[in-house]
């Protein structure tokens, strides 16, 4: 056992002239949920691939559990459990023979097969379904089984590449229980997500990835507290409306403004925020609210749309 379950420096992956991933460095101690969020192209699954083992590294040291992809790739994959963002169950067996295929890709007895099997089944509400058809199963089904699937082996480091998209709220948040529970069993998990939500209920620590690099890396509520503040204002305002409010905060140290189209966010006011949110009146135009990851996220990587 080593202190990081994974660990990154000088990590490079290129296609071609294409540099997807351009030289980052992390950490992923034990026993944690570590995420890596950023907009499609950021380089997430990139990553999440060659931790895999599924994507050989260009430049850089990558270890997990220790190992070296390059070499130990083997042994690499008998540690983990793999989720992908797509779907990629037999949709010719049923649902317990997919889990009893992958049981024999680690060679496990038939006895701890079923029982690992078993216990998969129940953890994600799925026993009911085990002699199902994978076609006559919900897409919220499906993304169960593909986690449920992940967990026979027992692996000791879980990677999930956007374990949840697609799935309706109830769904999702039944998945971010058993992921808790996972996790207090001391599982390891490596998470991409395009949910703010879902990262700042899982994740112990993230990274922000942009065009290949990590802009951040911290607690969820330690990043929004450095580059959101606690508070934000909306201001859904004319601009001849607005002026007025925006310039008492103009020699406000530690003050941002931020104008998108109609709507206006001010970072970082205090308790002056506060005081215009009430004078206005009107939640509908003036509009105080605890500041998230997504205020992070898009302050750290734009709005504009990503190709």
């Amino acid at each position: 056992m080593t202190e990081h379950a994974v660990e990154a420096d000088g990590l490079v992956k290129r296609y071609g002239t294409f540099t997807a991933v351009d030289g980052i460095a992390f950490a992923v101690r034990d026993g944690e949920c570590f995420g890596f969020l950023g907009p499609n192209g950021a380089g997430k699954s990139t990553t999440i691939k060659m931790i895999s083992c599924l994507s050989p590294v260009t430049e850089g040291t990558l270890r997990v559990a220790g190992l070296d992809p390059r070499t130990d790739a083997r042994r690499i994959k008998s540690m983990l459990g793999v989720v992908p963002q797509e779907d990629n169950l037999d949709e010719d067996l049923p649902v317990r023979k997919n889990l009893e295929v992958y049981a024999r890709y680690y060679g496990l007895s038939g006895a701890l097969a079923a029982s690992r099997i078993d216990e998969a089944l129940s953890l994600f509400q799925l026993t009911e379904k085990a002699n199902a058809k994978i076609g006559d199963l919900s897409g919220g089904m499906k993304r169960r089984l593909v986690i449920a699937r992940s967990l026979v082996s027992e692996p000791r480091i879980l990677v999930l590449d956007e374990p949840t998209t697609g799935l309706d709220p109830q769904a999702r948040h039944n998945v971010w229980q058993k992921m808790r529970l996972l996790k207090s069993r001391g599982v390891t998990m490596v998470l991409t997500t395009h949910y703010m939500d879902e990262a700042a209920h899982l994740c112990d620590r993230l990274v922000i990835m942009h065009r290949g690099t990590i802009l951040t890396e911290g607690n969820p509520h330690a990043l929004i507290a450095r580059h959101a503040g606690t508070e934000v204002l909306e201001l859904r305002m004319e601009p001849d409306e607005r002026a007025p409010l925006l310039s008492e905060l103009g020699g406000i140290a530690g003050v941002t403004v931020e104008e998108v189209e109609d709507l206006v966010y001010v970072y970082g006011a205090g308790p002056r925020a506060r005081e215009m949110a009430l004078h206005v009146g009107d939640p509908g135009r003036a509009f105080l609210r605890p500041g998230n990851l997504e205020d992070v996220f898009l302050r750290l990587t734009g709005r504009g749309l990503l190709d």
